[in-house]
């Protein structure tokens, strides 16, 4: 009766259009005061301990900061110029950057709506110039995008590893070679498509511009160096590693490429100036513009941008943990675990059950909101019949990419949407045919398990764990 009451409240609550967050916590403390003999203390005190006592979810505020000034800064731009250089002279070359280009951009802002609004607002304009079909460029770039919370560090993977306990660090080697290999059937159905469509190549620009291309995207590429080299070296946990790049990513935005900020504009070296003298001059400027960056307006709005999707994100969350706190007190997930494992099922046809629900929970809810409910119940489940809990995670979260581009609550399509003025409908039928290889994608995550596990099996190996 309890678990009933539970789920059809917050379905009930939904369907009404109540907000996700608010959902989870109504329907829980309801549940709560008519079926339940917990006391409402604990309400509070679970919603305090929530984010208290996760040390992993400290990341996210510092993963979000650090999106939104390489977002709102140039980096996206100079990886998309390092990207066409790369493979741009293939035919259908410029899809098949704007993919490397997400691969890259994911790599540095753990978010897909992030990755989506970055490399989609500016390659789409020059893809459809170059003679690409604009629903061919927008059903790239919403798809392509998902990898923003499969490539690390991921905010997706933090959530699942506070909802499981699982190690952040060992999600993110798990996350490594599904992203890349994601990425490169996406590049090879496009090279395909392109032969077949005979869409344009990029002239061959010459090794010149791949290096200046590269020493360009530097400033981005060394902040996928610098924060996954230091969890995978074992340098700095997950949470430290989100506090540098949010460090990181101010000062090459602000000092660096100097595309937002006080010295927005203010050449590195003047005409005729000595090396010595840029130096001393740039030091001198950024040692003033430092204090300016507080009241800046641009720095500003960036902060105040990433805090609101924090503070969203972070209520989220609260309520999830609320919601998985009513289901642990009424040991719904162990009463469900006893009566599918009662069934005698095996464990390829338990994962068929998993996919079969998170594809349909991805189409109504937000995914931390769906792994914070899911994970407690399919968690205990997945350990009885022998699946490792990181393949586990990595299966849900590829689950989540699925749900970022299905409707009606998909917010990559929101955000394609926006970026090329057309209906969601429209967008929905771009994205559709290339949905298909992310659930050709699923099939191999879910029964190849060693493509997830390999990379973090091969790192303990090498640290003497095992």
């Amino acid at each position: 009766m309890t678990t009933a009451a539970l789920f059809i409240l917050l379905f009930a609550c939904m369907f009404l259009g109540m907000p996700i967050a608010i959902a989870l916590g109504f329907s829980s403390i309801a549940t709560i005061l008519m079926f339940s003999s917990d006391s409402l203390a604990s309400v509070s005190l679970k919603l305090f301990e929530a984010v208290s006592e996760h040390y992993t979810l400290l990341a996210i505020p510092f993963f979000i900061l650090s999106s939104a000034f390489l977002s709102t800064g140039g980096v996206a731009r100079r990886l998309i110029r390092f990207a066409i250089a790369i493979v741009g002279h293939i035919r259908g070359g410029l899809a098949m950057a704007s993919v490397m280009a997400c691969m890259l951009f994911a790599a540095v802002s753990g978010s897909s709506p992030a990755t989506v609004a970055a490399i989609g607002s500016i390659v789409i304009v020059g893809m459809v110039k170059a003679g690409y079909p604009l629903n061919m460029a927008a059903g790239v770039i919403a798809n392509a995008g998902t990898l923003g919370i499969l490539i690390p560090p991921s905010i997706v993977m933090l959530v699942y590893a506070a909802a499981t306990e699982v190690s952040a660090a060992r999600m993110f080697m798990a996350g490594f070679i599904p992203g890349i290999m994601m990425g490169t059937m996406l590049m090879i159905v496009i090279y395909f498509v392109a032969r077949i469509k005979n869409l344009p190549a990029q002239p061959w620009p010459g090794f010149g511009e791949i290096g200046s291309s590269f020493f360009s995207a530097l400033g981005g590429i060394m902040l996928i160096i610098i924060v996954l080299g230091s969890i995978y070296g074992g340098v700095a946990s997950p949470t430290e590693a989100a506090a540098v790049s949010a460090v990181y990513a101010y000062f090459i935005s602000v000092f660096g490429y100097r595309d937002m900020g006080p010295l927005k504009d203010v050449q590195w070296r003047k005409d005729g100036e000595s090396s010595g003298m840029a130096f001393a001059r740039n030091m001198s400027l950024s040692l003033l513009a430092i204090p300016k960056t507080i009241s800046d307006p641009e720095v500003r709005k960036v902060i105040l941008d990433a805090s609101k999707v924090t503070i969203m994100l972070l209520f989220i969350i609260a309520n999830a943990f609320l919601f998985a706190h009513v289901l642990t007190t009424e040991r719904i997930p162990h009463s469900i675990t006893e009566t599918i494992v009662s069934w005698g099922l095996p464990a390829w046809g338990f994962l068929i059950i998993v996919n079969i629900l998170l594809l349909i929970a991805g189409n109504f809810m937000e995914p931390s909101a769906i792994l914070l409910i899911m994970a407690p119940i399919l968690f205990p489940i997945a350990l009885k019949l022998g699946i490792d809990p990181i393949h586990l995670g990595i299966i849900m979260v590829v689950n989540m990419e699925i749900g970022m581009i299905t409707p009606p609550v998909g917010l990559n399509l929101f955000v394609m949407s926006g970026i090329t003025g057309k209906s969601l409908f429209w967008v929905v039928r771009a994205a559709l045919p290339w949905l298909m290889i992310l659930l050709f994608f699923l099939i191999i995550i879910t029964y190849v398990p060693q493509v997830s596990l390999f990379l973090p099996e091969l790192i303990d190996d090498l640290r003497g764990y095992k």
